[in-house]
């Protein structure tokens, strides 16, 4: 941990503390949400709540995508490896050790004798299919507007090549619905996002705009970097008191106004909206999902093996659902740390390397006597 002490010695990050502790209005309370994953592990892995005012809150919001895939999916996924021996899955490594149904995953699917392969990108499974032409091949693609362009990228070249061996799961969420979502869904008492950066790399900052505007909720697109998101939270702080709100891109480094517009123009060549998709935690959210496009039925999973997803729900224990929805953190939930850890993983949020509760259990969970200790003074 020496460099998180390193960090917040540092001059620029005690700079920045104490322009926040000057901008504050004693008078009231600032409920910001950060909505990427990567922003929650920045903040719990530098501390970063101990160098804010108390009246600063930190709420985590549902910006995992492997923390709200829903039950049925990972049930779906795991009932077609039992109907189809043949079949080889192929997903990314967080995707294997989600709770499906009675404790249900892919991996414990693997240990059973699925094939089930992990795989760091959709071109991992493209090339599987290439060399094994006999293997059915399935990759369970999901993730935000980040990692789908990839999965776009592999149907078009599965299209041209005529690998009928190949087809995609399609499991990617939109991040503009889902914030519009938790506003419609008492997401009142926020006052403001940080905005994911590596997102907004792809569908730019004005997607958020008109959230912004109806909901009037400043948005403030930023990095993951310590120093990132501090400055976002001086960029919101600012909005809020100015009674502002308004897109601010912090992160301009990497994030344009109209972001990756030929990453944009593969999504849409190959995928299609969904006229709702269930989030784990938040429902069915209209509009927030993407499907693959009727052009590339040869190539979608989903119908070849009708894989209808039916309703799951969360151990009763398990605090997930409310902790992506900003109600509790991950120490609120009684069996965090306890019967849920990242080696017997309970919810989706432990599991995850992005999901709050992982973030917790890692670093948080050491941090929250600290942040009462120091709430209110700059470190």
């Amino acid at each position: 941990m020496k460099y998180v002490d390193e960090f917040r010695r540092s001059d620029v990050a005690r700079a920045l503390a104490q322009r926040i502790h000057a901008e504050v209005r004693p008078d009231r309370r600032y409920r910001l949400m950060e909505f990427c994953g990567g922003h929650t592990h920045a903040i719990a892995r530098y501390g970063l709540t101990a160098l804010l005012p108390g009246n600063i809150e930190l709420i985590h919001g549902p910006g995992c995508p492997v923390c709200v895939l829903p039950i049925g999916r990972i049930d779906s996924a795991v009932r077609l490896l039992k109907e189809r021996p043949a079949v080889t899955l192929c997903t990314y490594g967080d995707v294997l050790r989600v709770p499906g149904s009675g404790g249900e995953s892919l991996y414990r699917a693997r240990a059973a004798g699925a094939d089930v392969r992990m795989v760091y990108s959709s071109a991992d499974a493209l090339a599987l299919a290439r060399r094994e032409p006999a293997r059915e091949v399935v990759f369970f693609g999901l993730g935000f507007e980040t990692t789908t362009p990839p999965t776009a990228v592999a149907l078009l070249s599965a299209r041209a090549e005529g690998l009928r061996n190949f087809s995609v799961y399609c499991n990617h969420v939109l991040t503009p619905p889902a914030m519009a979502h938790l506003l419609q869904d008492g997401g009142a008492l926020l006052d403001g996002f940080l905005g994911p950066s590596h997102v907004s790399t792809v569908i730019g900052a004005a997607p958020y705009r008109p959230i912004a505007v109806r909901y009037r909720k400043p948005i403030v697109v930023t990095g993951f970097e310590p120093i990132d998101v501090l400055q976002a939270v001086q960029m919101l702080v600012r909005q809020v008191n100015e009674g502002r709100a308004e897109i601010e891109n912090q992160f301009t480094r990497a994030v344009t106004e109209q972001g990756n517009q030929k990453a944009q123009a593969l999504m849409a060549q190959t995928l299609q909206l969904r006229a709702s998709f269930e989030w784990r935690g938040l429902g069915r959210v209209p509009r927030s999902a993407l499907e693959i496009r009727p052009e590339f039925a040869g190539w979608d999973a989903e119908q070849r093996y009708d894989l209808r997803s039916r309703g799951g729900a969360d151990v009763k224990a398990c605090a997930c659902g409310e902790i992506l929805r900003g109600i509790k953190k991950p120490s609120d939930c009684k069996v965090f740390a306890s019967a849920c850890t990242p080696a017997t993983p309970l919810g989706a949020c432990m599991v995850s390397s992005e999901g709050a509760c992982a973030a917790y259990y890692q670093y948080g969970r050491f941090l929250q006597k600290e942040h009462r200790a120091t709430a209110g003074a700059p470190a």
